[in-house]
């Protein structure tokens, strides 16, 4: 497998995903498991109380040089500026807002959040390290 590192200058066809946040292990950036008190990280072993869970950004993409397409994913702080938050506040936001509005399920806000992401990076052209 060539480990070999470049830039890329392409250009954002499609954002592949909604799910922009997720709950990270600090020690590895896995994926946590999540039950109603606790987290787990599989890759790790790293537990602790859910209220402790920090949240990472991941961030699907389609996108095009000049000659081919990639399916990419971005992940971490570097989307900070992008969002104009962290992820853990971001979530938090998300979590506020349909508690305020009195959502039952996140679908509203989900599909705004999905909206502005979309006119941020659809048809934007960035320089990727690969």
């Amino acid at each position: 497998m060539n480990r070999e590192r470049g830039l890329l200058a392409a250009s954002v066809i499609s954002v592949q995903n909604s799910c922009f946040v997720y709950p990270a292990c600090e020690k590895c950036f896995s994926r946590l498991v999540l039950d109603s008190r606790r987290f787990n990280c599989l890759k790790c072993g790293c537990t602790g109380d859910v209220k402790d869970a920090s949240c990472r950004y991941r961030l699907s993409l389609k996108i095009a040089d000049t000659n081919d397409l990639f399916d990419i994913t971005v992940f971490g702080s570097c989307l900070d500026p992008f969002f104009g938050v962290t992820a853990e506040n971001l979530q938090r936001y998300i979590q506020d807002l349909n508690q305020l509005s009195g959502e039952t399920s996140a679908d509203t806000s989900l599909g705004v959040l999905v909206q502005a992401v979309e006119a941020c990076f659809i048809g934007k052209r960035f320089i990727f390290g690969v």
